[in-house]
Formats: structure tokens, sequence, C-alpha cells
């Protein structure tokens, strides 16, 4: 059974996030407002929805793979997080990394995605010592920084 995400519209103009395909993760989430992005620069862009997430689920907004790749604009915090209990506004921090153009938003425009995550949550305990691994503390290219092994 399909859980259900409630949305309300903020703003008259907001519109309902939707999956494009069957299968898609992300829904998409779409600007209510024209506005443009200088370059090297970042800008909140507003959706004008809040929602109820179902209990044990957050909200990641992700950025939209086309975006990024045509025009480097990518979500600045990826994934943001939306809590269960949050009921404000899902607002979406676009960066732009072109050099020399500004990007360009139109509302209506779908500006990222939205992925609803079960989150696990764990009770903390502070030890002494930690179990030893085979990878024990290599991190940061312990692996060999991408190179291939022969």
């Amino acid at each position: 059974m399909k859980k259900v995400v409630k949305f309300k519209k903020l703003n008259p103009d907001a519109i309902l996030p939707d999956y494009a395909h069957a299968g898609d993760a992300g829904m998409d989430l779409y600007s209510i407002e024209d506005t443009q992005i200088e370059p090297l620069t970042w800008k909140l862009v507003h959706t004008g929805l809040a929602c109820e997430l179902p209990a044990g689920t957050e909200g990641q907004v992700r950025s939209k793979s086309g975006i990024a790749l045509k025009n480097g604009v990518f979500v600045l915090n990826s994934p943001g997080t939306v809590d269960e209990n949050y009921r404000g506004e899902i607002g979406v921090v676009l960066y732009n990394l072109n050099t020399k153009e500004p990007f360009v938003i139109k509302k209506g425009q779908k500006i990222a995605q939205y992925v609803i995550a079960n989150v696990e949550y764990v009770n903390t305990v502070l030890v002494e010592e930690l179990d030893s691994t085979d990878r024990g503390e290599g991190g940061f290219g312990s692996t060999g920084l991408g190179q291939n092994k022969k």
C-alpha cells in the first residue's frame, strides 16, 4: 500500500509535485516565480507548497540531472532534507556553477526532484572503543583515489 503525502498550497500558482514516469523515484518540484540565478551564486526558489509527511519519513530535495548537465545548476545542499514535522514552505536552494550566464527560471518550470525516504531512528551510546574492520580508519582516498587496480 502506498503512503500518502499531504500537500497544501501556500500560493495559488503552486503545482502539486508529480512523477513524470511510472517507476521514477522523485517527483518534480516546480517554481512559482520568474527569477534568475546569476553566475556563481545561489538563490532560494519557492515552490509555494507545504507538506505533511508520514511518520518515519523525510522529503529529500535533489537536483534534476538534466538541469545539472545542461546548465551547471544543482541543489546546493543536496539532498536538502524536509523533516516529517516541518510544515513550512518547501524551498529549493539552487546554485549556478556557470561562470558566464545567469540561469533563468520561469514560473511553472521544473526545478528539482522530491524523494520520500524512510528514516531509521537510532539510540546513541558513547563507548571507549569501536569494533575493528579491515578498512579501519582509512577514508578520503584510502582506496586509491579512483585509480584502476591491476
